[in-house]
């Protein structure tokens, strides 16, 4: 059942690049003939910054869209946040090893930061959000050593992450762990094994019968966080498989539940009833 779902996902392809409207275009990397882009929503002031958030999508590495988080990107540019869509190089497009989408992901973030006066954007209120390998590579730029830069998220928020790509303490890959070609080893890009201080308070959005990244694998980076003694809440969806957030009541939830997150670092105004 895991191939099938995961062959269907790859065949549907959405149009690349895509049309966001009401999005301003910037590009944040050129690799060789490639420019990378962000689609930035949200009302930007120089004179008024705001907290941002970049999103990177899922797609095992190998496609996605950075349409994927619009409509999560168009409710926080509503809360008052400026919200970056990043594109990133993938296998299907750009012939790239994870480890070059992690490279990506880090120099979004470290543009993002350094840009961060014209942007609009609060410096220290900047967080990483992604899906799936896109919450792997935000998981990465709150976590991983190296790679371009050490620049770090000041949160992050993750939806049934990838985050564990090898055994870690009691946490065994099993059928999960079987070899994939990432560039590097895979303790090297594995998020779980590099928390540390560096590490920014995170949510993880998960559901429990996930079988394309294992609920358990978000249980071990939970683990990790509250060993280095740094804020994690892992949320738990029953019953919930893959990419369950995109649709529906789910995302509905989950969109509270990153609100709140939000709200609670004191990013966000709380919702007032009427």
């Amino acid at each position: 059942m895991n191939l099938i779902i995961f062959l269907s996902f790859l065949l549907a392809k959405p149009p690349h690049p895509p049309t966001i409207p009401d999005s301003r275009i910037d590009t944040y990397r050129t690799v060789g003939d490639t420019e990378l882009k962000v689609w930035i929503i949200g009302e930007s002031d120089p004179k008024e910054p705001k907290p941002a958030i970049i999103f990177f999508f899922g797609g095992g590495w190998k496609t996605g869209t950075p349409k994927q988080f619009e409509p999560q990107a168009r409710h926080f540019a509503e809360r008052g946040m400026l919200c970056l869509l990043a594109d990133y190089r993938v296998e299907t497009r750009q012939q790239v090893l994870p480890v070059e989408c992690v490279k990506d992901a880090k120099a979004c973030l470290a543009w993002t930061r350094e840009n961060a006066q014209q942007l609009g954007i609060i410096p220290d209120q900047i967080a990483c959000a992604g899906g799936s390998a896109g919450g792997h590579l935000a998981g990465a730029t709150g976590t991983l050593p190296g790679l371009g830069s050490e620049e770090r998220p000041n949160a992050l928020l993750l939806f049934n992450p990838a985050l564990l790509l090898s055994d870690l303490g009691k946490w065994k890959m099993g059928d999960f762990g079987r070899e994939r070609k990432l560039g590097i080893p895979a303790i090297d890009l594995s998020p779980a094994h590099h928390v540390g201080p560096h590490t920014p308070p995170t949510l993880i959005l998960h559901g429990t019968k996930d079988k394309i990244v294992p609920f358990f694998t978000a249980q071990a980076f939970e683990d990790a966080m509250k060993k280095a003694k740094r804020p994690c809440k892992l949320v738990a969806y029953e019953g919930q498989g893959h990419g369950f957030f995109n649709r529906g009541e789910p995302y509905q939830k989950t969109l509270a539940k990153a609100d709140q997150f939000l709200t609670q670092l004191g990013w966000l105004k709380p919702v007032t009833s009427q």
